[in-house]
């Protein structure tokens, strides 16, 4: 005996049946919602062919799922705290599903752009409900796992999207990518119905409408600017630059109406916290990569190597693999390691990844572009996780409902900005050659990969600074 008294190390917290069930159940949500994030972007051809119209007016049938998405953002934690967190996300799921079947009637190109619109409304509203419900039906230690299974669906959707309308589309009609969202949400709703808090909604200031205003006009003027640009590569002043400026203006108006007010539609005041908003910084960085080489490889396929659409949904799934596996396994980590460590491995990763493509040669061997690809989705789905509990873990609770909004907004600003700026490298590089495009897009990809590598490695030291290390071990700090 020594004299001095050794303590056990403390074992995690078991995650209780329930807790899983609810994650499982918000994880259909999402899942749903991401799905057609991508889903439709393979049939856009097809359906421009069945309504006798151009591709530029078949794009919105993404496109305005994808700007409605964003703009219903900003007010979900006003209707979160309105109608209940719970009852907004079981709402919203209902809406989603009625709106695809809808989607799959539409009888006219421009009444599937304006159901497409509608299904984008409630679809932005589906995870960061999700997120806000296992946030406060989580215990101490427990987040980053649980977390963890929710981020499956959020990022493993999109990825198999392609694959499964290239399939669906060998057989059935585009409508039936539509429909495939029917029995998905029924069953998420059937099982909402009994395990998701039913809270009512309590009191709340009237919704700051000035604010929704600036953000909701913003928002699609930047995405709108971005994707002109990125369509031809060349900006025009009209179409391209009077958007993307009136929407700069528009966002910027809203911070300073946001910082001015007692209650407004976002809370700027939790970028006050360094961990946050430095979190909040890599968040914009990764979201842009993942977004960003989910548009490039696709094309890299098709038009490099002449790959067919299901060959290339084939080949797409590596990078769906790796960040399936990675994404469980990192919310471990995380709650094990601290979110800070995990997310550097994450986007160190995905610069070897990156990094590997930007310096390979014209024909590089298909097992070794398979393996990159797998290495990049581990890379990606490895930081997001602890990025997200990293910005968590410094809010209070009861303010978790702006906090997710808020990293959702980002997510899908990161992603947009991404997809908008290989679009624009790819445009322009393709006026010296097909392989000059890639070989440049590549080299960006390299360039945004260190960039959100320098983004978490400054997350790090910030927490480190702050006495704080990104892990929910003691819950959301106040």
């Amino acid at each position: 005996m020594t004299g001095v008294e050794t303590k056990p190390a403390a074992a995690r917290p078991e995650i209780s049946a329930a807790t899983w069930r609810l994650a499982w159940v918000v994880a259909f949500g999402a899942f749903a919602s991401g799905l057609d994030t991508s889903l439709i972007n393979i049939a856009l051809k097809t359906i421009q062919d069945e309504f006798d119209t151009t591709l530029r007016v078949a794009q919105w049938v993404s496109s305005g799922y994808l700007l409605a998405l964003a703009v219903s953002l900003p007010g979900c934690a006003w209707l979160s705290r309105r109608v209940g967190v719970g009852r907004l996300w079981l709402g919203a799921l209902a809406a989603f599903t009625v709106i695809s079947a809808l989607c799959a009637m539409a009888p006219t190109m421009e009444v599937l752009i304006g159901l497409r619109v509608l299904q984008g409304l409630t679809a932005g509203l589906l995870v960061p409900a999700g997120q806000t419900i296992l946030g406060q039906a989580v215990g101490p230690g427990k987040l980053g796992r649980v977390m963890a299974r929710l981020g499956v669906a959020v990022v493993l959707a999109p990825a198999i999207g392609p694959f499964i309308g290239g399939l669906m589309l060998h057989s059935l009609s585009w409508r039936w990518l539509f429909l495939i969202n029917v029995p998905i949400g029924a069953v998420a709703l059937a099982l909402g119905l009994r395990w998701i808090p039913h809270e009512k909604g309590t009191a709340t200031t009237p919704l700051d409408w000035a604010g929704f205003a600036y953000i909701g006009m913003g928002l699609p003027l930047v995405v709108l600017g971005l994707t002109d640009w990125g369509s031809d590569g060349s900006p025009k002043p009209v179409p391209v630059l009077l958007p993307l400026g009136l929407g700069v203006a528009g966002l910027v108006v809203f911070v300073l109406h946001a910082t001015r007010r007692s209650h407004p539609l976002l809370d700027m005041s939790l970028y006050r916290s360094p961990g946050y908003s430095t979190a909040s910084v890599a968040f914009i960085f990764n979201g842009a990569l993942t977004f960003g080489c989910g548009l490039v490889f696709p094309l890299y396929f098709q038009m490099l190597h002449g790959n067919g659409v299901v060959e290339t949904g084939l080949q797409m799934l590596s990078m769906g693999a790796g960040t399936g596996i990675m994404l469980p396994l990192s919310g471990r980590l995380t709650d094990r390691y601290g979110g800070g460590p995990i997310a550097v491995l994450g986007t160190g990763c995905a610069v070897v990844a990156t990094t590997s493509f930007a310096l390979m040669g014209a024909d590089p061997s298909p097992v070794l572009v398979q393996a990159l690809l797998f290495l990049l989705g581990m890379g990606t789905g490895m930081a997001s996780t602890p990025l997200v509990i990293s910005a968590f873990t410094t809010v209070p609770r009861d303010r978790l409902p702006e906090a997710t909004s808020q990293i959702n907004i980002l997510a899908r600003l990161g992603g947009a900005l991404g997809a908008a700026l290989f679009a624009v490298v790819l445009a322009r590089g393709l006026l010296g050659g097909t392989r000059h495009a890639f070989h440049v897009a590549f080299q960006w990809q390299c360039g945004t990969a260190f960039a959100a590598l320098a983004s978490t490695l400054f997350l790090w030291l910030t927490l480190h600074r702050a006495g704080d290390d990104g892990r929910p071990q003691g819950g959301p700090h106040h």
